[in-house]
């Protein structure tokens, strides 16, 4: 899968890659931008390619030829939306993974994002939430979904006896707590609205098929959630202004 393209020299292009075997591997496209060559547009971010492979590991930029597009989210019909989503996600894979270091599940949950978006008519943004969940997963962060974290007793039973509006949660643990617990001094606590939690409990239960449905705010409040606890856990986690841009561009 494509992550980033380069300008190089008058016509080439540098192309940042995650492939399935090797990792992040860096290639070079000679005459990448020349017009006539038909390649160049396969190299796009977000496009899922076959591509042969020339690599020496005495070189940091391998040569790439014969690629062929296996699918585009943008080639059929594109729009902003999507293309947000797209970026986001493409950007935080490329931080969350390393040079040459394999790593299938992110390379096997990248792939069925992209799919999703291939599939989406409209509604991307759940697939974001669920890729973030997953993400955070695929990085060894998964949240606690079942007890609070520091009483131990049962969300949900709490949330329907009590009728509570707002759950806590705990950044340091990824976990969630009912209002009221005893809280441990300089940790970092969040106060969630119940149906952010629903919702995630809904993504979390979501292998291959359809995203839940939820409301556009719910959905951007999880988002924002989850992209805070990335960030507090990965240290090459983009800042969220940059994972922000084309998403502003949408609202304005």
């Amino acid at each position: 899968m494509v992550l980033r393209d380069f300008k190089y020299r008058d016509s080439s292009k540098i192309c940042l890659l995650l492939t399935r075997e090797y990792g992040q591997v860096s290639v070079i496209l000679k005459g990448g931008r020349n017009p006539k060559n038909r390649s160049g547009s396969i190299f796009s971010p977000g496009n899922v390619i076959d591509v042969v492979l020339y690599k020496k590991a005495t070189r940091d930029i391998q040569l790439a030829s014969e690629a062929s597009l296996v699918v585009s989210p943008l080639s059929e019909s594109p729009d902003l939306e999507r293309f947000s989503v797209l970026y986001q996600v493409i950007d935080l894979a490329r931080h969350a993974s390393t040079h040459e270091e394999k790593n299938i599940p992110l390379f096997t949950l990248l792939s069925t994002t992209i799919d999703r978006l291939c599939c989406s008519r409209q509604n991307y943004q759940p697939i974001l939430a669920w890729f973030l969940l997953r993400l955070v997963g695929v990085l060894g962060f998964n949240l606690s979904l079942d007890r609070c974290i520091f009483s131990k007793t049962d969300l949900s039973t709490e949330i329907c006896e009590r009728s509570l509006p707002e759950l806590l949660f705990v950044h340091d643990s990824g976990a969630f707590a009912l209002p009221g617990s005893a809280i441990v001094n300089g940790i970092s606590i969040q106060a969630v609205p119940v149906s952010c939690y629903l919702f995630i409990r809904a993504l979390s239960t979501t292998g291959n098929a359809s995203c839940p449905e939820a409301p556009p705010e719910t959905v951007s409040a999880v988002c924002s959630l989850l992209q805070a606890y990335c960030a507090r856990h990965l240290d090459r986690m983009p800042h969220r202004k940059h994972l922000e841009i084309v998403t502003q561009l949408i609202s304005s």
